[in-house]
C-alpha cells in the first residue's frame, strides 16, 4: 500500500501470472488472486477491518465514489444464474434488462443459488474465481471510472481493476442495466 495508513489506492500490482497469493487470504480469495493474475490483471487483494458488504460501505473504507463500486448480483435467468456487475450508483431495472436482452424474465437468486453459482456469499461475490464461468452483464456506467473497486470473494476483499480490464475477465456483455 502507499500513502497513509488505510490508503489503498495505487495498490495495482504487476499482473505478473504465477504470482502467489498474499498471506492471509483465505480460499475463496486465492482463488480469486488466481484467476485474476491468470487474466493478466494486477491489481492486490486488499483486506478490509470490516465487512463492505455493501457499494456504500466499500466506497467509504476505500475512499472512493460509490459509482467505482463494481457491484457482483446474482440473479437467475431462463433456468440459469446471471451475473450483473454493476455500478453501486445504479439499481438494476430487472424487467427493463431482461427486456434488452431479450430474457423470459430476471429475477433475485436466492442465497444457496448464489453460492452455488459462485463459490461465494452474498456481499463477497467477486466478478472470478466461481466453478464454472457465469453469463455475466457489465454496466456500461463503470467505463465513467479509470479504477473501479470488485468484492475479492469475501465481504472483507476488495480488488481493484479496470473496466476494460473488467469486461475482458468476465466475457460480459456491455448493457445499461439501470
Amino acid at each position: 500500500m502507499t500513502g497513509e495508513a488505510g490508503d489503498t489506492r495505487g495498490t495495482r500490482g504487476t499482473g505478473e501470472a504465477g504470482a502467489s497469493a498474499p498471506d492471509g487470504l483465505g480460499a475463496r480469495s486465492r482463488r480469486v488472486h488466481e484467476a485474476l493474475r491468470a487474466a493478466g490483471i494486477g491489481g492486490e487483494i486488499v483486506v478490509l477491518p470490516d465487512a463492505a458488504a455493501t457499494a456504500p460501505l466499500a466506497a467509504t473504507a476505500l475512499g472512493v465514489e460509490v459509482g467505482a463500486i463494481a457491484n457482483s448480483l446474482v440473479f437467475w435467468s431462463d433456468g440459469e444464474p446471471l451475473l450483473v456487475m454493476t455500478s453501486g450508483a445504479h439499481r438494476v431495472d430487472t424487467a427493463a434488462l431482461a427486456e434488452r436482452l431479450g430474457r423470459g424474465s430476471i429475477v433475485r437468486a436466492t442465497p444457496d443459488q448464489v453460492r452455488a453459482a459462485t463459490g461465494q456469499a452474498i456481499g463477497g461475490v467477486a466478478p472470478t474465481g466461481h466453478p464454472a464461468p457465469l453469463t455475466t452483464i457489465v454496466d456500461e456506467a463503470l467505463a465513467a471510472y479509470d479504477e473501479i473497486w470488485a468484492a475479492g470473494g469475501t465481504p472483507h476483499t476488495v480488488s481493484p481493476l479496470t473496466y476494460d480490464e473488467l469486461v475482458r475477465l468476465t466475457g460480459g456483455t456491455v448493457a445499461r442495466v439501470d
